[in-house]
């Protein structure tokens, strides 16, 4: 008697962004992350920042399974991070990924990546240029829940 199948694992998704449009794909795999404080890595002498997240697989969501995958991003030629709404001494607090942006900077092809946080945080990551590497670290597993947002939540009284 055979054991019974497990189901196959997705393959790991492995992306790279070298243009904003780029970014924008990276962007939508990345919607709903949620990030460690102590995940995030800004090593100025290599010019990298770089985190680790637990990223919601919205693929598998219109699959109809609920799964998270842990991943990493990282960006090179990076010449400044600032963080705004972020306690950098709290490791442990977990921050929800909502989106990134390329800003292009006065001389191309420079510019700012723009981490957009649920809750008002950011990060602001000033490149020599958009090089960035993403790939998924390992097998996903199930959640009960998907994200949601309520987007009614900041729009105050009106139509």
């Amino acid at each position: 008697m055979s054991a019974p199948e497990t189901p196959a694992q997705p393959p790991c998704l492995r992306l790279q962004a070298l243009e904003g449009e780029d970014l924008h794909l990276l962007s939508a795999h990345l919607q709903d992350a949620l990030v460690r404080v102590g995940d995030l890595a800004y090593l100025p002498k290599e010019k990298r920042f770089a985190l680790i997240a637990s990223r919601f697989d919205w693929a598998a969501e219109a699959a109809g399974r609920l799964e998270r995958c842990r991943s990493a991003l990282h960006f090179e030629g990076v010449r400044n991070v600032r963080y705004k709404g972020i306690a950098r001494d709290r490791c442990d607090d977990v921050l929800e990924l909502l989106m990134l942006a390329f800003e292009g900077g006065p001389t191309p092809p420079e510019g700012r990546i723009r981490f957009i946080f649920a809750g008002g945080a950011t990060i602001l990551a000033e490149v020599e240029c958009l090089e960035a590497q993403f790939c998924d670290l390992g097998p996903r597993w199930a959640v009960s829940n998907r994200p949601t947002h309520n987007l009614d939540e900041d729009a105050g009284a009106g139509p």
